[in-house]
């Protein structure tokens, strides 16, 4: 099973690199024109599939709540975690009681037995979603709910988080078992089941949209122009550079009506893992020697905050995007740290989660936590959080 889970990944390294043009053997140029084609087909499928939603060839369904969607136009990477977490977290604050529905990527799926003993048990009902939090108590590890959902449900009091792809079916779930007054679609964009009442869509703004093409030749879900359905657009690790101001106009040149805000991922402190959630101050981290471990979509980033912080980073490793590290990994990246003088080992919390718990450590591991910070745009955020509140 590692073997396989390895070679998957190590395809998908390649895929990114294919993409953006980092491969140029004779093969590898014949199969990105390969991918051009492909590309062509997959967006009039795309293209088509929404024209049917938006003339009611296919049928959306309504929850009989409020219904928002935050996703991105390209394939991971934008940091929409954060940006789900803070929505979540400021209209439960609001009194509003918020669910939050994920399709729980790469989670780990129910056994059979499970399929088949509901089956018998209640054959009229369909299986259940996936409770990770009721709100209250965290019910489920993150193998089984999905290192999103799970870091979500950590950090999120009063807010129910389901795991389904169905999300009419977990929606309906968490109106009927949690009182659920507000749904928030992680990843909805392109989830056209549901029709929401607002559409978030989030912006790399350190690389907008790749290289500009769908899958399979680039990272694009859907075509750039598709931000048209848009209510609010997120512009997401910003510097507040005036470089931004000609990627708003090329937004500007596709939707006139969305609000745009930018924002950034803020480093806010460092939790010790296998502890009772010791903290350190940023700070710490200046001057010191720090081995990097991460497994998400944009590495850079994450090691760009570690120098920006005054982190020497004397050793650093990463792996594809939601990797599931193994006890024998982790315990060879601590011996490479331990040899290369780190004093600490820093991962995100993203990965915090899929790394398996050691009862002794040879070098300290921390994860860093993130919040969003609102740069400009926040008199369009409190609008934004005041129209969901008040519909």
């Amino acid at each position: 099973m590692h073997g396989f889970k390895f070679k998957a990944e190590n395809f998908e390294q390649y895929f990114l690199e294919l993409i953006a043009g980092n491969r140029r053997s004779r093969f590898d140029l014949i199969l990105r024109d390969i991918l051009f084609i492909a590309s062509r087909f997959y967006r009039m499928v795309t293209q088509c599939r929404i024209w049917m939603y938006d003339n009611r060839v296919i049928r959306n369904h309504a929850l009989g709540c409020l219904v928002v969607s935050i996703g991105n136009l390209s394939c991971g990477g934008t940091g929409k975690t954060p940006v789900v977490e803070v929505f979540a977290r400021t209209l439960s604050a609001q009194g509003r009681k918020v669910a939050i529905l994920s399709r729980g990527y790469r989670s780990r799926k129910r056994s059979i037995w499970y399929k088949l003993g509901h089956m018998f048990r209640q054959p009229q009902m369909a299986i259940p979603p996936k409770v990770v939090s009721d709100g209250h108590d965290l019910l489920l590890e993150s193998d089984f709910a999905g290192d999103e959902p799970y870091m979500l449900a950590s950090n999120l009091r009063d807010v129910a988080v389901l795991v389904d792809k169905d999300r009419v079916k977990s929606g309906i779930y968490a109106i009927d078992h949690f009182g659920s007054d507000v749904i928030i679609l992680d990843d909805g964009f392109q989830y056209l089941m549901l029709k929401p009442h607002i559409n978030i869509v989030l912006v790399d703004s350190t690389d907008p949209f790749g290289n500009g093409h769908v899958l399979p030749r680039g990272i694009l879900r859907e075509p750039i122009s598709n931000i048209r359905r848009a209510d609010y657009i997120f512009l997401t690790k910003s510097d507040g550079s005036p470089r931004l101001r000609h990627l708003k106009r090329f937004l500007r040149r596709h939707t006139s009506r969305a609000e745009i805000i930018e924002c950034c991922h803020k480093p806010q402190y460092l939790v010790k893992m296998f502890s009772d959630g010791e903290q350190l101050p940023l700070t710490a981290l200046k001057g010191t020697k720090v081995a990097a471990l991460s497994a998400i979509a944009r590495p850079e980033s994450f090691e760009g905050f570690l120098e920006q912080l005054g982190a020497e980073l004397v050793c650093k490793d990463h792996y594809a995007d939601h990797h599931r590290y193994t006890r024998q990994e982790i315990l060879d990246f601590i011996n490479q740290a331990k040899a290369a003088g780190a004093d600490m080992v820093v991962t995100t919390e993203k990965d915090a989660v899929r790394i398996p718990h050691f009862d002794r450590c040879d070098v300290p591991m921390f994860y860093m936590r993130i919040q969003i910070d609102i740069l400009s745009g926040k008199e369009s955020f409190d609008q934004c959080i005041s129209r969901i509140c008040f519909i």
